[in-house]
């Protein structure tokens, strides 16, 4: 008798182990069932006729709700204007978040094929399209096993990420109570059926600076006359450089750009004043505000030195960016749950880029951050087109890959770390997220 409860406990672990090793496949092998793909097909296709800016994605967040709605998912409406909180499973803790961004960019589409922008001067030209829908097939997979959810999977549809919409998410208590978030963005870099992230640094920090240096204007045929600012921005240039090939250490990799320099509508008119702009990126707070720092310091000083004055303006509205770091612990649980749908040799580690995400606010509030890209590429290079540029196309057969792993990481996150969390929230409080 004991010996035959303990085969039966032993066929019930070994039962269970059987599913959390393959029970990651099945969800891919769910996604890719065509009626599943269509749909989400059809969903992206939708929204990319259909673009809008940032805060104004009313349509499609009408689509997202309607679509919400049919699978049976309650949800809280609205979060930054526009913004979308929903939950599946317990109601209850834990809690894990999923996020997708929702938002299109100024930018005229010049992709000819059936389902181009719609609005003139707009386009979705950075795959939020794609992450919507990949975000709902997620949904749409949670839904149907939410018997086996240990916990709340909260699904975040942000608007705005292209000017910080997460932060002001944040700010209106979407990300309350949640443990730990996963983020996705679909890319040409890497091919169709890999996955790829790293841990620590992933994507840069990211602020945006204007300088005004102002002198004397005069005839450049007298130069003695007058206090030259665009001598004085050109130094100012060249200084700030030596930022990084002389002050920052050669292994933490920082960029400053000057990208902007208007001064002057006349050849033989010294102007006023002259007007400089740019960005700087660094993989490290502590980094990003020395940069800050020195950025101003030298523009001032150096503008000094030529007999000019000079005012620094960080541009507070751009909402600078911090850093996206990836938690080692959920990288460790990303490439198991990866590896499961994709098989081990299609889960890249990759190098840190200096491209910036609104998605790294969300570390300021939430105790686990993961950040990973979902590929597309293929030997046509079709998909290979950068993102922002008008040219930039979706490889369909990658929603499938997103919708699954995405659902993935949340399921097996909950079984795995949820009994270690501590349950901070009441039971009533917990209701209240519903």
């Amino acid at each position: 008798m004991d010996f035959s409860k303990h085969l039966s406990l032993l066929l019930f672990i070994v039962s269970i182990l059987f599913d959390s090793t393959n029970g990651a496949s099945v969800l891919l092998e769910r996604a890719q069932e065509s009626e599943f793909t269509d749909w989400m097909v059809g969903i992206r296709r939708r929204i990319h006729e259909n673009p809008e800016l940032g805060y104004e994605e009313f349509e499609t967040s009408k689509l997202i709700r309607k679509e919400l709605d049919s699978m049976g998912i309650e949800y809280k409406h609205p979060f930054a204007v526009t913004g979308i909180v929903g939950f599946v499973g317990t109601g209850k803790p834990p809690f894990v978040g999923l996020r997708a961004d929702m938002d299109a960019l100024p930018i005229q589409e010049s992709v000819e094929w059936e389902h181009k922008s719609k609005v003139p001067g707009k386009m979705h030209a950075c795959g939020h399209d794609a992450h919507v829908a990949m975000l709902l097939g997620a949904a749409k997979i949670l839904q149907e096993r939410k018997s086996e959810i240990q916990g709340t999977v909260v699904l975040i549809f942000q608007p705005a990420e292209e000017v910080g919409g997460a932060k002001r998410m944040i700010d209106e208590g979407a990300v309350q109570n949640i443990d730990a978030i996963f983020g996705f963005h679909i890319t040409g870099v890497y091919p169709i059926g890999t996955i790829a992230s790293r841990p620590g640094p992933i994507l840069a920090g990211s602020g945006f600076f204007e300088a005004v240096i102002t002198g004397k204007g005069g005839h450049a045929a007298i130069p003695q006359h007058t206090i030259d600012p665009i001598i004085a921005a050109s130094n100012v240039i060249v200084s700030l450089q030596h930022l990084i090939s002389r002050e920052a250490d050669p292994l933490d990799s920082q960029v400053v750009t000057v990208a902007k320099f208007q001064g002057g509508g006349a050849f033989n008119v010294i102007p006023n004043s002259v007007t400089i702009g740019g960005t700087f990126r660094a993989f490290s707070k502590e980094s990003f505000m020395q940069l800050r720092q020195r950025i101003e310091e030298v523009i001032v000083r150096q503008a000094s030195v030529q007999r000019c004055n000079a005012t620094v303006d960080f541009l507070s509205y751009t909402h600078p960016l911090p850093p996206t770091i990836n938690s080692p612990s959920l990288h460790t649980h990303f490439k198991k749950v990866a590896s499961d749908i994709v098989g081990p040799a299609n889960v890249l580690e990759v190098q840190p880029v200096m491209g910036s995400e609104d998605f790294a606010f969300f570390s300021d509030a939430v105790p686990a951050t993961y950040y990973y890209f979902v590929g597309m590429h293929t030997d046509s290079d079709r998909h290979s087109t950068s993102v922002h540029s008008p040219f930039f196309t979706i490889n369909e057969v990658a929603l499938s890959y997103g919708a699954a792993l995405h659902a993935s990481l949340a399921l097996n996150y909950l079984s795995e770390f949820g009994i270690n969390l501590p349950n901070t929230v009441s039971e009533d409080a917990a209701h209240d997220e519903l």
